[in-house]
């Protein structure tokens, strides 16, 4: 992403040292695989978390930032709920009950399910404990043949819990997304904009682009593997000619996973290349070359140091 001017204000090591502000801040929440980061995506207009079929594909804490009118919306997407079975599992659960904290209010993303299930149930705990308000989304209405069927779903959450609104949509069609913003509006109040024009998440661009090449993992490989993958961006340089230069290395716990991720004659190492390369061509918006090495560092889900080399810290 290129930008022509850009003023130096003040920095920060973390997340949570921003200051104060009076943009509305909403924390996306939900069981994993019910389409927060792809609502994310949809609200902001651009792919900023990536997204897979595959549980826990999220698994840091995003910022998406969102300018509608006057109105600038903070969105937070977290990693999905879930048992965690290893460091980096209690890292992302930590996450997403903490990220109910310090927010403007929550967003619990559902299926159209007609069953409040354990983590939904769980995350609704949290948020009466939170005294925040609550916006249910009955999300993939698009998969639902008669319309009817939602008002089981919804008479279900209503006896959980009692929402403040409860808004049927599709991440996927954009289905009530209108709907949604207009609820969110309610919580705006005015003060100075936190981002600029422009900006449409806090990550930087070359952790966006080390996780659109774990995306390509995810997409690419079965079973457990993609799950014990890393990805780590050595080197970004943007030459003279705004082509940009990125060496990724992704890491794996075993050597017979290092072999599959490679491929036959490196054939899937170059397929997962080459997705990675037009997605990150994409956000960009400039041509980009890209190298990628596989490496093997064993158990490092449960190394916390090898946890926090990864980006997976408190934030």
């Amino acid at each position: 992403m290129n930008y022509n001017k850009a003023d130096f204000i003040a920095s920060y090591g973390i997340s949570s040292q921003l200051p104060e502000s009076d943009r509305p801040e909403l924390s996306f929440s939900g069981r994993s695989n019910v389409g927060k980061s792809s609502l994310t995506n949809a609200l902001v207009g651009e792919k900023i978390a990536i997204v897979s079929d595959k549980p826990q594909t999220t698994r840091n804490r995003i910022y998406g930032v969102v300018n509608r009118g006057d109105t600038q919306y903070v969105l937070l997407d977290t990693p999905g709920f879930h048992k965690a079975r290893n460091r980096l599992g209690d890292y992302m659960v930590k996450v997403t009950r903490e990220s109910i904290a310090d927010v403007d209010a929550v967003l619990l993303l559902v299926e159209p399910v007609a069953h409040v299930g354990i983590p939904e149930a769980e995350l609704i705990e949290k948020i009466k404990a939170s005294h925040l308000p609550a916006i249910l989304c009955i999300n993939k209405i698009d998969t639902v043949e008669k319309k009817d069927d939602l008002l089981a779903v919804i008479a279900a959450y209503s006896e959980a819990y009692a929402f403040d609104a409860i808004i049927p949509i599709s991440a996927r069609t954009h289905e009530g997304l209108d709907d949604l913003m207009n609820e969110l509006g309610k919580y705006a109040s005015e003060g100075p904009q936190l981002f600029p024009d422009g900006m449409t998440t806090d990550q930087p661009d070359r952790q966006v682009v080390g996780e659109i090449v774990r995306e390509k993992l995810l997409r690419n490989l079965d079973k457990e593997i993609p799950h014990g993958t890393a990805v780590e961006i050595s080197r970004f340089i943007e030459r003279d000619d705004e082509v940009i230069e990125v060496d990724a290395t992704i890491y794996c716990e075993k050597a017979s996973h290092k072999g599959i991720i490679i491929g036959k004659n490196g054939a899937m190492l170059k397929k997962i290349s080459t997705e990675a390369r037009r997605d990150i061509e994409r956000f960009m918006g400039t041509k980009v070359y890209l190298e990628t090495w596989v490496k093997v560092k064993e158990n490092w889900r449960d190394n916390m140091n090898y946890i926090r080399s990864f980006g997976y810290d408190e934030q």
